[in-house]
């Protein structure tokens, strides 16, 4: 594939809390895991050409203005096409899987609005992520799709379909204010055959107004954040609690690179950002499920007792062994396709001040720990006491050597002191001297070895001289005061090298031995989104909030953010990816409380 057919900005995503489907402004589903999230793929157009599965259905016209919108405050996705003919438009969504007895379905109503007009439709899945070969055949109207050691699938539809090959078509015509429907899952479920639609939409629809009408955020950017949210949502598991980073994989960071990673599994170091965004937005229980999901990793780690893994499977098992598909060519050939991710192998010590900081707002603003909890934390911070000083690879899970990295350093910090805070807060018992003392000694160390007094400001590895941006957390978990002129001076100097029209790169990969790839990559969606909470934290507001501004005009035309921009600020990379939508959040609450005026109350 040498051309890109549909971008990554042309999507939208639809889900049912088990997995997601990408469909794209000209009528196609071209990805689909089924039926989970982190299962096989069966439809994988977009990495590859229309051979490896999509399910397209469009009408038949040429130079059409396409768009696509969300019914409002839902996952519910209609795409549309006004032309001189008249308008059609086709409505996509899975009805929500919360009980263990559903099966994901995908349900795609087409109506004509205004005029007449001939569709097209061809659906044809391909297992495994297209390596297994797909059977189709007619079964009582219906049309099956088989394949070895795989979940066999079913489309039925009200009109009438034809089998060309192991494709299912059809082509029918509508006029205005008729409609026709079209219903995919598995061969298993009995609401397939006999299209039982009939209160699916008003279900759905319902469901996700009601989930949004429990939001507490009603500031500036309330469609925006909101959105965010229902991002969020879309890649939470009903069943684990697990929160996704992406509903995608082997999406590239840089066109025709080498930079393409699975991101469907749940990371450590999203949990504190999670919870906080949950919290902020007052999903209670959202919070809670990912909380005690956290809670079955620390005791599923099969590392030493104490080492946590960087990352588990949505289920909390810990195996994501790397592989590569050579099958499929990549988006914009960018090969090699992974799944799984041998980083869940790496060491990286941050996750631990990540988890500690999760662990400290569940208990804040949600229910107290337990003593069995509280001894599994204990254990870690001990653990952390005599591992703190080691290299690692760093939260951005560098793939060459390991290195002293300031973030580890300083969540390292974040670990102890939340761990110290979380003890008293609730009189629990602990090591005070042990654990104060080696909180002391990080502080020294990152003051000592990571502040260069050549260049003025803090850098991102021991006795270096280069920035990073995840330097940007350091205000944001009370490290160094937000206006602190040390920290100023790390601020400027992080604009001035890494910053480029309101978008951050991770770090400059000249600099950065520990990369260890080829090729480049964007700039970073959540980076850009902590510069704008910096430059508002440090009293910056005008900056701040144009920043802000700009960062929003990115998102795609429904508000969704991939991983990373291209210097257009276009989409590159997972999508919707997890992170960036945290950092969203996090963002518009604080810049819009500095806009208000309010005063920020000190909070330990």
């Amino acid at each position: 594939m040498s051309k890109v057919k549909r971008k990554i900005d042309d999507h939208g995503v639809i889900g049912d809390l088990r997995t997601c489907a990408l469909v794209a402004n000209d009528g196609t589903i071209d990805y689909l895991c089924w039926p989970e999230l982190d299962s096989p793929s069966v439809f994988s157009a977009l990495l590859d050409s229309d051979e490896a599965g999509l399910f397209s259905l469009a009408p038949d016209w040429q130079n059409a203005r396409r768009q696509q919108i969300y019914l409002p405050d839902t996952n519910i996705l209609q795409t549309r096409w006004l032309a001189e003919e008249g308008v059609a438009e086709i409505t996509d969504y899975m009805p929500i899987c919360d009980r263990r007895d559903k099966l994901p379905r995908i349900i795609r109503r087409v109506k004509m609005v205004r005029g007449r007009a001939r569709f097209n439709m061809v659906c044809s899945p391909r297992h495994d992520y297209a390596r297994a070969d797909t059977r189709a055949e007619v079964q009582r109207g219906c049309i099956d799709f088989h394949a070895t050691d795989q979940p066999s699938l079913r489309l039925a539809a009200t009109v009438v379909m034809t089998l060309e090959g192991n494709h299912a078509t059809a082509s029918f015509e509508l006029k205005a204010g008729e409609h026709a429907e079209f219903e995919f899952g598995s061969v298993q479920d009995a609401h397939i055959e006999k299209l039982a639609t009939a209160n699916c939409f008003e279900e759905t629809l319902s469901y996700w107004r009601e989930w949004s009408s429990r939001s507490t955020y009603h500031g500036r950017w309330q469609e925006m954040v909101q959105r965010s949210a229902l991002v969020l949502k879309l890649l939470t598991s009903w069943q684990h609690g697990s929160i996704a980073a992406a509903a995608t994989f082997g999406l590239p960071e840089e066109l025709g690179g080498e930079r393409n990673w699975d991101y469907r599994a749940s990371w450590i170091r999203d949990a504190s950002f999670s919870m906080y965004a949950l919290m902020r937005l007052g999903y209670v229980d959202e919070a809670k499920h990912f909380t005690e999901w956290v809670g079955r990793c620390v005791e599923n780690s099969h590392h030493d007792e104490m080492r946590l893994q960087v990352m588990y499977r949505l289920d909390s098992s810990t195996d994501l062994q790397e592989m590569s598909l050579l099958n499929l060519s990549g988006y914009a050939n960018s090969s090699p396709v992974r799944i799984g991710n041998d980083a869940w192998r790496q060491k990286q010590l941050d996750i631990y001040g990540e988890l500690m900081d999760a662990i400290y707002l569940s208990n804040k603003y949600g229910e107290a720990i337990s003593q069995r909890g509280w001894n599994h934390v204990s254990e870690m911070l001990d653990w952390l006491c005599d591992n703190w000083h080691q290299p690692d690879a760093g939260i951005w899970e560098m793939r060459g050597e390991p290195e002293h990295f300031l973030h580890s350093r300083l969540m390292c910090w974040v670990a102890l002191d939340r761990g110290l805070r979380l003890a008293m807060k609730r009189s629990l018992p602990m090591p005070y001297d042990r654990w104060d003392k080696t909180r002391r000694e990080i502080r020294d160390d990152i003051w000592k070895n990571f502040w260069n007094s050549e260049r003025g400001h803090f850098v991102s590895t021991r006795h270096g001289e280069h920035l990073d941006a995840s330097m940007l957390l350091m205000p944001l978990v009370r490290f160094v005061g937000a206006t602190d002129p040390d920290w100023i001076a790390t601020l400027d100097a992080i604009q001035v090298n890494l910053v480029s029209d309101g978008m951050v790169r991770r770090y400059n990969i000249h600099e950065t031995p520990a990369d260890g790839l080829t090729g480049a990559e964007g700039s970073f969606g959540a980076c850009s989104f902590w510069y704008v909470e910096c430059l508002a934290r440090a009293e910056r507001i005008r900056e701040a909030h144009f920043e802000f501004e700009k960062l929003l005009s990115y998102a795609n035309p429904l508000g969704l953010y991939a991983e990373e921009f291209d210097s257009h600020g276009q989409a590159l990379g997972n999508t919707p990816q997890a992170l960036t939508h945290l950092a969203l959040i996090s963002a518009a609450f604080f810049l819009n409380r500095k806009l208000n005026g309010d005063v920020t109350l000190w909070q330990p």
